[in-house]
């Protein structure tokens, strides 16, 4: 059940008749690893296993998406969030392109996309909030709540971002480490910046000077 099923000691403990500390001995005795915290949320979370599986490109097509798709998450794309996907732009294009790539090759419905609008007080939130769930074909109930942003200057942002910016995220770990190894594959055919090099071969836990 531990195994198979994905279950948690508390729960097999319960089917049993028994204590949760009795179901761990066991476990330990017939040894069985188990599942760190982080894991333990995850199957939590996602009781029916990933929700998603990935498919390499196959056509010349796939090929083209798959490279964009990439490059834009490479580019645009906020990496520093341990625990999710995200990619914002004021280009409701590149966003649906980033979508399609994430739905083609990891599987991954649109009903699990999340999206985070950010604007100007002088934008009216309820036309910008349709203008993107049109857009991006996703409904208002995957959206947070707009973010305001105070604007500072004058400048001529009204030509930049007429409707704002949109984040879209998909809260997914191993999905976030899985789309991260692809892009390290990627990346590494261009070598390394001498920097990053310098501090892999230190061993160091901060980017090291060059003597």
């Amino acid at each position: 059940m531990y195994v198979g099923e994905q279950l948690s000691a508390a729960q097999i403990a319960e089917r049993a008749g028994c204590s949760a500390q009795g179901i761990n001995h066991r476990l330990k005795g017939m040894g069985v690893v188990k599942r760190n915290i982080g894991e333990a949320v995850y199957v939590r979370h996602n009781p029916g296993g990933d929700p998603f599986k990935f498919t390499q490109p196959e056509s010349a097509e796939d090929c083209r998406l798959f490279g964009l798709g990439l490059g834009l998450y490479w580019g645009e794309g906020n990496k520093a969030n341990p625990n999710a996907v995200r990619l914002g732009n004021s280009d409701p294009r590149l966003l649906k392109s980033f979508m399609k790539f994430v739905e083609k090759f990891f599987g991954v419905s649109r009903s699990l996309a999340r999206v985070q609008l950010q604007i100007f007080p002088d934008l009216e939130s309820e036309s910008v909030e349709r203008f993107w769930e049109t857009q991006l074909g996703v409904p208002a109930a995957q959206f947070y709540k707009t973010f305001v942003t105070e604007r500072r200057g004058q400048g001529t942002y009204r030509h930049r971002s007429r409707y704002g910016v949109a984040t879209v995220s998909y809260h997914n770990v191993r999905l976030r480490n899985l789309m991260l190894a692809c892009l390290e594959r990627q990346a590494s055919e261009f070598g390394e910046p001498a920097e990053l090099l310098y501090q892999r071969q230190a061993g160091t836990g901060a980017i090291a000077q060059k003597p």
